[in-house]
């Protein structure tokens, strides 16, 4: 068994890995020369604003009063500058939206995997390419452009973490840190003469990291008063510091501006996925270099926006957020950064028409020598007999553009000299593309020949070890020995085959994995052949039925991850299992509070995942119902027999009782504090962190019978869960676990239906002494419907509520009581709690049904293990790196759910064994006489 679960757990853990190495490389290459544009740039200096999670909308549209809500702004667009929507990418998250603005390129899933903090690839910047670069405000960003510079001429100035508090007064301060700062940096410059023959220089940048926005956003929502003053603050900020530099400059006309944002945000306070209020944002440039307003009388786009922001006339100029690196690199004349993948915007540029057909054909040499380097690499990795180039690129193709276009622009066609370098740039990252994804097919095959052999063979090891089909089947020694040197010659040829190519050690393990897997199943070859006589000597339509049922069963779970009401299509169904059983005639009580609780449950999935308002008398009132059974099931512990309890079970049933009572006044009293900006009292932040320690203790303190320790771990959950519901789900667990006690009952019906065994007394049934190896059956065909009763219900818990796999649906108020200062980890864990919660209830109801039902829990959950391998079949077929970026993100999300389910179900299994066998014995004090 330690063997196999090991194994287990090893080819899970490469099957989870793979989509990483075959869809989410790194796309960055290092060793390109800079490339920069050879005429005089038309800025010394440039000024960057960063308003962090600022929606386009907010800020270009109208007050109810027809007022501009950005003043400053407005007149720059109308007047002044040119303007027009970033289009960002997902994950709409601050660090790779500013990775997109200052460095050119959208960072891929393995920096996700590797961390966001720090730098998990090295990349070059418009930073580390200027001359000066300083920079002020959060600690979260402004690091990583520094510690991804070489030399020290990348200057961070940043307040302290605790200061980003979504519970504070007021958020904007933020800002005015910000704008306080670069004021009194310029003061003290004029008498530190370092400093300003440093900040005299050309090739300098300042940044402005505004996080003020953002962090209002989350706390009061984007349609709030607080949101909109901060966006009039971050105005007269700009407007006032735009002025301090033009001052200290002489207005020399020098310094070009621009103000965009990383991401917008959702209108329930969130960002991360792909809906457009969180990937449009802002663009505005004006000064020296930029356009003025171009005026026109119609335009084309297919939203609204235009009519909305009464902003028709003034010429609108959309932008990838990857293109703002090189429209900086352009305007001050650095190199552009070697991993961008933006294309200038040149409708940005008030320049002559050579400087713009020069700066194209720069932007078109820097991401041809990417596109050459990436061809390089693969060359070397492949045989030259099985590698393929990219045809529309050739050697000889790319010399041809190149010197096109340098012919155009020495004969003055400047258009055509674009044109040509637009053509060039399209096909050079559609190689980039190609080259990047050269091995996926073949990668992809040997994971799905992996995967195909480990799931046939945890079928054998089912048929083999827990049910009397194959006691007859005997291994044959000598065919084994062969069949040993077949599998064995396979290994060295496919090692040898990479070897020669130097592949990197990922696709040795990637392309070995099937070998010893389909050994061990061909092994079973007996098996294979009493299983097949079996199946083949029962008649067609059963065995065709039976497939079809578990066909249908897996595809309804893997459609639950798409449509979360499928899930309500699945409990209408359970809800009529106990008439299609005929269960009904021998418990009608049982079936009937089964079918009720069914169909209550099947509420929750119709519900919105994302956008819902916090609703706290909700989970005031969930509290309250859980304080109501909690008297109900304490009067019917105190008059249950001796046996069943004593004075300490009364005990712990009321300190559990007067838990479920504190959070539920912390949760109200916290919202309301909150809501009148007095932030997160203390006392409550103790009681919340108090509660979650104690929770997971109070259990094993209780009695190990059946229902009472079901009963305790509930109410130990619900304490928790409350302090981190903000509405109708915290009605979740209560229903979920009603539904389980109903589980049960319903098994010992369906136990003693099919005359397997006789019903037990569950009232006096105890976790202690369920543990007997000697009372444990074999497998039933009824056990795989109860092993997918197990993962729907796990599946139903994972999105009763909401989406896990769209980061959308974590509600930062969800925490409020825990803490309110911005911290991404601390955060994370206690959402990743939120979720877990639900799970540990189905996992502690599974391993009643499996005690009570007489199975070992390694047969039921081997089933289990089949049927989320299958899933994950589907969804590693379906892992997408094209299309919008909202199917890329939930692609993957749902690959590693399900991988991640079937590890994770391994340790829910381990804990709900310790919370429901193991009790702690407290210390009693001795009388004395």
């Amino acid at each position: 068994v330690p063997v196999f679960v090991l194994a287990g757990l090893l080819v899970h853990g490469v099957f989870l890995v793979s989509i990483f190495d075959i869809y989410f490389s790194s796309p960055l290459v290092h060793g390109m020369t800079p490339q920069q544009t050879p005429l005089p740039p038309p800025a010394k200096r440039l000024v960057l604003f960063v308003a962090d999670g600022l929606r386009a909308d907010s800020l270009y549209e109208l007050n109810s009063n027809s007022t501009p809500r950005a003043p400053f702004l407005r007149s720059v667009v109308e007047n002044n500058g040119s303007w027009g929507i970033s289009h960002t990418r997902v994950p709409t998250e601050s660090r790779p939206g500013h990775v997109a603005v200052i460095a050119g390129f959208y960072e891929d899933v393995s920096a996700v995997a590797k961390g966001w903090k720090e730098n998990p690839v090295e990349f070059d910047s418009v930073f580390n390419e200027s001359k000066y670069t300083w920079s002020w405000g959060s600690p979260d960003i402004l690091p990583m452009f520094a510690k991804g510079a070489t030399g020290d001429h990348v200057h961070t100035f940043c307040y302290m973490a605790e200061n980003e508090d979504f519970g504070a007064q007021d958020a904007s301060k933020l800002d005015t840190w910000v704008f306080d700062h670069v004021k009194s940096f310029f003061n003290s410059s004029r008498s530190n003469q370092t400093l300003l023959s440093a900040l005299k220089e050309e090739k300098v940048v300042l940044f402005l990291h505004l996080l003020g926005i953002d962090t209002n956003g989350h706390a009061h929502r984007p349609n709030s008063r607080e949101y909109h003053e901060n966006i009039k603050l971050v105005d007269d900020g700009v407007k006032e510091i735009a002025s301090v530099i033009d001052n200290f400059y002489g207005n020399d006309g020098k310094t070009a501006f621009i103000l965009t944002s990383d991401h917008g945000m959702t209108d329930w306070g969130s960002h991360g996925a792909g809906h457009p209020s969180e990937t449009l944002t802002p663009l505005i440039a004006w000064g020296a270099g930029v356009n003025y307003p171009q005026r026109v009388t119609s335009q084309l786009f297919e939203d609204r926006f235009l009519k909305d922001w009464k902003l028709e006339n003034m010429k609108r100029l959309d932008v990838s957020q990857a293109d703002i690196a090189p429209l900086m690199a352009s305007l001050i004349g650095v190199p552009f950064p070697l991993n961008s993948v933006g294309v200038l915007p040149l409708e940005y540029l008030n320049n002559s028409a050579h400087f713009k057909a020069e700066s194209m054909f720069t932007n078109a040499v820097q991401i041809l020598e990417q596109f050459k380097v990436k061809m390089s690499q693969k060359k070397e990795t492949t045989l030259s007999f099985l590698f393929t180039p990219f045809k529309p690129l050739s050697d000889s193709e790319q010399t041809n553009f190149l010197k096109q276009a340098r012919l155009k622009i020495q004969q003055q066609k400047y258009d055509e000299a674009v044109s040509l370098c637009k053509t060039l740039i399209s096909l050079a990252l559609e190689g980039l593309s190609y080259y990047h994804t050269y091995d996926r097919l073949f990668l992809g095959l040997s994971i799905a020949v992996g995967f195909v052999g480990w799931t046939t063979y945890v079928i054998l090891m089912i048929v083999k070890t827990h049910t009397s089909l194959t006691k007859t089947a005997q291994t044959n020694s000598k065919k084994s020995t062969v069949l040993f040197s077949v599998f064995a010659f396979v290994g060295v040829t496919i090692i040898l085959f990479l070897l020669i190519q130097t592949r990197p050690w990922t696709h040795y393990v990637y392309c070995l994995l099937p070998v010893p897997v389909w050994y061990a199943v061909l092994r079973e070859l007996p098996v294979i052949h009493e299983l097949a006589a079996k199946l083949l000597s029962l008649h067609f339509s059963q065995t065709i039925g039976f497939l079809l049922i578990c066909t249908a069963g897996i595809e309804i779970l893997v459609l639950s991850f798409f449509y979360r009401a499928t899930l309500t299509v699945g409990l209408f169904v359970f809800a009529g299992w106990p008439v299609i059983t005929r269960l009904w005639v021998q418990a009608k009580t049982t079936a009937l509070i089964w079918t009720f609780m069914c169909l209550l449950l099947a509420v929750f999935p119709l519900m919105p995942a994302v956008g819902r308002e916090p609703n706290i008398p909700l989970v005031t009132a969930a509290g309250l119902l859980t304080l109501l059974i909690s008297c109900f099931s304490l009067a019917s512990l105190c008059k249950s027999e001796d046996k069943f309890r004593n004075s300490g079970d009364v005990k712990i049933r009321l300190y559990q009782m007067v838990s479920v009572g504190l959070s539920t006044y912390v949760v109200s009293s916290t919202h309301a504090s909150l809501q009148n900006k007095q932030g997160l009292p203390v006392l409550n932040q103790i009681i919340s962190w108090t509660t979650l320690v104690t929770s997971s203790v109070f259990p094993l303190l209780s009695s190990t019978f059946l229902f009472q320790r079901l009963f305790s771990v509930l109410l130990s959950l619900m304490s928790t869960y409350l302090l981190l519901s903000t509405g109708c789900e915290a009605l979740f667990p209560l229903v979920l676990s009603g539904l389980m006690f109903v589980w049960i009952y319903m098994e010992q019906e369906a136990l003693q239906h099919y005359g397997l065994a006789l019903k037990p007394k569950l009232a006096g049934f105890n976790f202690a002494f369920a543990v007997d190896i000697t009372q444990f059956r074999q497998l039933h065909p009824d056990d795989i419907r109860r092993s997918f009763f197990f993962v729907f219900f796990i599946v139903t818990a994972f999105f009763g509520t909401g989406n896990i796999a769209s980061v959308n649906s974590f509600d930062p108020a969800s925490v409020y009581c825990f803490l309110t200062v911005f911290s991404p980890f601390m955060m994370g864990g206690l959402l990743v709690l939120k979720v877990v919660i639900p799970f540990v209830l189905v996992s502690c109801a599974f391993e009643a049904v499996q005690v009570t039902t007489q199975l070992s829990s390694k047969s039921l959950f081997l089933i289990v293990l089949v049927i989320s391998d299958i899933m994950a079949l589907h969804f590693f077929f379906l892992v997408k790196d094209y299309g919008s970026w909202l199917d890329i993100g939930t692609s993957i999300s749902h690959y590693v759910l399900v991988m991640s389910l079937t590890i994770f179900m391994m340790l829910m299994n381990g804990l709900a064994q310790l919370l429901t066998t193991r009790r702690l014995k407290l210390p009693r004090r001795t009388k004395q006489h």
